[in-house]
């Protein structure tokens, strides 16, 4: 397979290879699931006491990961730093605050349609995990392919904003840090500190990236912020999702 578009770019190739790990972490557990399910009670086994596992484990990776999400740092792309005041870029030519502010409230309803479809979607499995057809390890199962889907979305193709979006790129997404707390939405159906904790945790991520939004939307709207630009960027994280874009005639409207 040729893989000469990962070359000359550190950020796509660190995101594509995070791709691929991820995309082999979902494979792996789901053979697990299918060639030995007696084996998937390693995913399942929460305790706050006695033997660690491999549950007790993860939920610490998980929660460090998570904090330190919320400090961005260079390695992470723009579409998350630019929440941050110092990659802010006030573009040479003025911008209008009445434009900024229509962009705002229809970027705002489409989020909000995102997450509507979103919740109604994980409330049938949450409604079949409480009928008892579907057991905890579905669940944990289902939070790892969204776990795989997040950077799917993010190198390859989104439908949330093809469809409902329709951004220009990821760096410029309204929704980009809704991530963890997409991955994390199937473990409220699971009581269990380990489950809650890392959906409320996730949930502190949105929150924390929402009121930066309604505190500071000039940096999120390309007219109001330089940095996030197709001129300006350096991430380069759309070299597989722009071509395939245009060829199913996904155009964005922002």
């Amino acid at each position: 397979m040729n893989l000469s578009f990962v070359k000359n770019n550190r950020m796509f190739t660190a995101y594509f290879l995070r791709w691929l790990f991820r995309v082999a972490v979902f494979l792996s557990v789901l053979a697990v699931d299918i060639f030995r399910p007696d084996l998937m009670t390693m995913f399942t086994e929460f305790r706050l006491v006695g033997p660690v596992t491999l549950v007790t484990v993860l939920w610490a990776l998980l929660m460090l990961k998570m904090v330190i999400h919320m400090l961005p740092g260079p390695r992470q792309t723009m579409g998350m730093r630019k929440s941050l005041s110092e990659t802010y870029r006030e573009p040479e030519e003025s911008f209008d605050r009445l434009e900024l502010l229509e962009y705002v409230q229809h970027m705002n309803v489409k989020a909000w349609q995102v997450m509507l479809v979103w919740l109604i979607f994980n409330s049938i499995f949450g409604l079949l995990y409480l009928l008892g057809i579907l057991d905890a390890k579905e669940l944990i199962l289902l939070s790892i392919f969204y776990y795989a889907c997040d950077t799917t979305c993010m190198i390859m193709f989104c439908p949330f904003q093809s469809f409902i979006m329709k951004n220009h790129c990821c760096v410029s997404c309204r929704i980009f840090d809704w991530g963890w707390f997409m991955m994390f939405t199937p473990l409220l159906f699971i009581r269990g500190f380990f489950s809650w904790s890392l959906f409320f945790m996730s949930c502190i991520v949105l929150i924390r990236w929402e009121v930066i939004y309604a505190r500071h939307p000039e940096r999120f709207w390309r007219g109001s912020n330089a940095a996030i630009r197709c001129e300006n960027c350096q991430d380069r994280i759309c070299r597989i999702k722009k071509p395939l874009r245009a060829a199913i005639g996904d155009k964005p409207n922002d």
